[in-house]
């Protein structure tokens, strides 16, 4: 392959479907996200932009969005990986209450509180999907995109 445009634009939409998915889950299931829940959206959301931006630029530049993308989903699988280690161990609070959290006082919070709001406990037990808890399954999905960009990155390259 002798452009990288066609995977970014397969991980950006990728990550778009994902949060599409993660509002089928809040509104049709009734699975309130909690802060480091939002906390991964917004990594599937910078994920998705630095990926759609990088296709739509020059060659050199799309190295640059390409980057931005594997460190926006290795930020998201960081976030996932604690919110796995606060369900393992749930005598450990995520620290963040979704009641009195900052997180809704920003400006993404306010303008799409649908997506950006956390209204749930980071402990919250929901029954898994086919196999996994939703933590496992965004830090699958944010490992992928960040090794799937990696190899796009380093292809490129040569």
């Amino acid at each position: 392959m002798k452009s990288a445009k066609p995977v970014l634009l397969l991980v950006g939409l990728g990550a778009i479907a994902l949060l599409g998915v993660a509002l089928y889950l809040q509104l049709v299931e009734k699975m309130l996200p909690c802060p480091l829940c939002v906390l991964q959206r917004y990594a599937f959301a910078a994920v998705a932009i630095c990926c759609l931006l990088a296709a739509l630029m020059p060659r050199g530049a799309s190295k640059v969005g390409a980057g931005l993308g594997i460190v926006a989903a290795l930020t998201g699988a960081g976030v996932a990986g604690w919110h796995l280690y606060i369900k393992a161990h749930p005598t450990v609070s995520c620290g963040i209450d979704p009641l009195e959290t900052s997180l809704n006082t920003i400006p993404t919070a306010k303008l799409f509180p649908l997506m950006f709001q956390a209204d749930g406990l980071c402990t919250t037990d929901y029954p898994p999907i086919l196999g996994l808890s939703i933590p496992q399954w965004s830090l699958f999905w944010f490992a992928l995109f960040a090794i799937v960009l990696a190899m796009a990155l380093l292809r490129r390259g040569r």
